[in-house]
């Protein structure tokens, strides 16, 4: 909502990155478009997951009818005029999703625009230096997508992709634009649609990000009427590939009550989206603090106590009345100001935590891996490496278990037992002042079964402490650590990865020796 603020920010960030890349003069576009003017774990849901999905009242289930969580995060790039993610100036795009999963994250959702079906689009702003990116080259756009959705799924994750603009120029009210007409726009979805079919990496699409006003919902205009226009291009996707989900966002305005792009869905309780194909409907909201701009509940003198009610009247009673799933598809701050603080710890709250609830939750993925999102940041700090644990910190709570790798054969058995549980852990030391220092271990299943759980166990030779971690769980006896997967990172397939943080005191240590024990 409110599209304006980070383009300056954003754009200057990002040339810059990609002159230190050294890959070139090319102008990098970040995306205007998006935030700004914008358990039961146990054996069970570790995996849950395989196949494609459908819903259940308000759960998503896979295809063996286990409920299933996505939590996920936002990389966004393709949407934008260099057509590819953002980050691989800097980095292997390999590299980076390893980095997601290690982080927890079970989902990435990828906005797009209707650009990468246009003969002449070509990626830019790759750096393919040092052999980073290198089965990326010579590829166009949708090539591109193909090796993200490949790495994805053989790495557990899912892919939500999200028609997030008409092009690069920027956002659009409406699904269609004089230059992008709804035929255009229903032909590329089902082009996607057919593209990915049979391959369940690709759990479904978010037909158009952010509608906002004049689009309305249940007006009855079909100019105008979005809830009339996500049942045609649904029922469109659904005629060449009825195995995905439909991922609907809200509008602005519903009977004059106002709220963020995207994130008013009060309509659906009255206009409810319906397909031709059942159980395919996931409702979409976004949700934002201060730092993309202001709304009148932030000042309200019950803040933050207030906001469960808001959530509940703009999107929350669809969870709660049982009517159908919820994604929170977007939301995000830069964590900068004290209400943004609060706004996002009463946010994941309200989520439910997996703890708790296990996948009995409100969906979502955060916005944005990208640290060049100007009025949000990212998980990613602005060398497109070093991880903001404050922010990740967050979310930690409403994490949830990976899924099982590959295109999620629904008929898959699982492991048929015989195979041997190893791993391997690698640990290396990212930063030491002398007083403290930080480090990361990573784990890697060197057996030949998909693992259920880790630890890893190493002994300092002199009196360095653990002050605190991430991703795991520690205990310490004397000057030996014993670090043990957290609920959303132990599931491993065979040669995948999770990596752990930790800061520790004081500095001057080496790199002990590790061993790591796995089942």
């Amino acid at each position: 909502m409110f599209r304006s603020l980070r383009r300056a920010l954003c754009a200057a960030a990002a040339a810059l990155l990609l002159m230190l890349a050294g890959v070139g003069a090319q102008t990098v576009h970040a995306d205007p478009a998006d935030a700004a003017d914008r358990a039961g774990a146990g054996d069970r849901a570790a995996a849950a997951g395989a196949g494609y999905w459908h819903t259940s009242g308000r759960q998503m289930l896979d295809a063996a009818g286990q409920p299933v969580r996505i939590a996920g995060i936002n990389w966004f790039g393709f949407e934008t005029a260099n057509y590819t993610p953002h980050g691989l100036w800097a980095r292997d795009y390999k590299s980076m999703i390893d980095q997601m999963k290690s982080l927890g994250y079970n989902t990435i959702r990828l906005p797009y625009s209707d650009d990468l079906f246009k003969s002449g689009t070509v990626p830019n702003s790759i750096d393919f230096s040092g052999g980073k990116n290198a089965d990326l080259q010579g590829l166009g756009s949708l090539q591109i997508m193909d090796r993200i959705v490949a790495y994805a799924g053989q790495g557990g994750l899912k892919v939500v992709l999200d028609r997030h603009r008409p092009d690069a120029a920027g956002q659009s009210a409406l699904w269609y634009t004089s230059a992008v007409p709804e035929s255009t726009w229903i032909a590329n979805l089902k082009a996607l649609a057919t593209r990915y079919r049979g391959n369940s990496t690709v759990i479904g699409i978010d037909l158009h990000n952010e509608p906002h006003d004049p689009a309305c919902w249940g007006c009855g205009d079909t100019t105008r009427d979005w809830r009339l226009a996500a049942q045609r291009a649904g029922n469109a996707v659904l005629s060449v590939n009825p195995e995905l989900l439909i991922f609907v966002e809200g509008v602005q305005t519903f009977n004059g009550v106002s709220g963020w792009w995207g994130g008013n869905l009060m309509g659906v309780a009255q206009y409810p989206v319906q397909l031709d194909v059942p159980n395919r409907v996931v409702y979409s909201a976004h949700d934002y603090a201060t730092s993309v701009a202001q709304q009148s509940w932030f000042s309200d003198p019950a803040f933050p106590a207030n906001m469960p009610g808001i959530w509940d009247k703009y999107w929350g009673y669809i969870f709660k009345q049982n009517i159908a799933p919820v994604w929170v598809g977007e939301f995000g701050t830069t964590l900068q100001s004290t209400i943004d603080q609060k706004w996002l710890a009463a946010l994941v709250s309200y989520l439910r935590p997996t703890s708790t609830y296990g996948a009995d939750s409100i969906s979502w993925t955060f916005w944005s891996w990208n640290p060049n999102s100007g009025d949000t940041g990212g998980i990613l700090k602005d060398d497109w490496t070093t991880v903001d644990t404050v922010k990740d910190g967050y979310l930690a709570s409403v994490k949830a278990p990976g899924f099982p790798s590959g295109g999620g054969d629904p008929g898959d058995p699982g492991d048929p037992g015989g195979g041997t549980a190893a791993c391997t852990a690698a640990y290396t030391v990212s930063s030491d002042w002398g007083g403290g220092f930080n480090a990361e271990v990573k784990v890697t299943n060197s057996g030949t079964v998909a693992l259920k759980s880790w630890k890893v166990t190493w002994t300092w030779p002199g009196t360095q402490k653990v002050t605190s971690m991430w991703n795991a769980s520690y205990t310490q006896s004397g000057a030996t650590v014993t670090a043990s997967n957290a609920d959303h990172n132990g599931a491993l397939a065979v040669g995948g990865s999770a990596s752990f943080g930790f800061g520790g005191a004081p500095g001057g240590g080496g790199a002990p020796a590790v061993s790591c024990t796995a089942t």
